[in-house]
């Protein structure tokens, strides 16, 4: 089952930081995400959405693929091509993958403006690894939502609040000698 987490900071540069430590941990084994999104709030009324992924450039891409695929069977790919790129561009825009946009913007009407928050739904983590990781942003960032569990979820409040106990070294294995 997928946890969501969502962590509010004061400026705009700290989610973005998060999103990218976020992604060295993925590429370390530490997390395995669904999705990451950095939502600002640069004005009042203004909120953004920074998708890890582009769904639309993605289905332009692919679709523009297939369209001059099946346009060379047809020995027209120009034709081909320009199809598959707008129904792949269309098709894109219209899927919804990962946490919900209207969740988010939702959401992000508590961040004061020039705020930023991170959205992450997460599959699996290495908690305790994960925990000391985010060390480097203690007293910078706070808890707006999780669907953790209270124990788990007060641990991320402390980790991010500086309150965490330090995690113990693990000692080398004895020698016998």
């Amino acid at each position: 089952m997928s946890e969501l987490i969502v962590i509010a900071f004061d400026d705009e540069a700290t989610g973005f930081e998060l999103r990218a430590e976020l992604v060295k941990m993925q590429q370390d084994y530490l997390i395995e995400m669904e999705d990451a999104v950095v939502v600002t709030r640069p004005a009042e009324d203004d909120i953004k959405l920074h998708q890890a992924v582009n769904l639309t450039a993605a289905g332009a891409l692919g679709g523009g693929f297939w369209g001059t695929l099946v346009g060379l069977v047809f020995l027209n790919p120009l034709i081909g091509a320009a199809v598959g790129a707008a129904s792949g561009a269309l098709a894109g825009r219209l899927t919804d993958v990962g946490i919900n946009d209207d969740f988010m913007r939702n959401t992000a009407r508590a961040l004061p403006p020039g705020g930023s928050a991170v959205f992450v739904l997460l599959r699996k983590m290495t908690a305790d690894k994960v925990l000391d990781r985010l060390q480097s942003f203690h007293r910078r960032g706070r808890v707006l939502q999780t669907s953790l569990s209270q124990q788990d979820e007060d641990k991320l409040r402390d980790a991010l609040s500086g309150n965490a106990a330090p995690v113990p070294p693990v000692a080398p294995p004895a020698t016998g000698a």
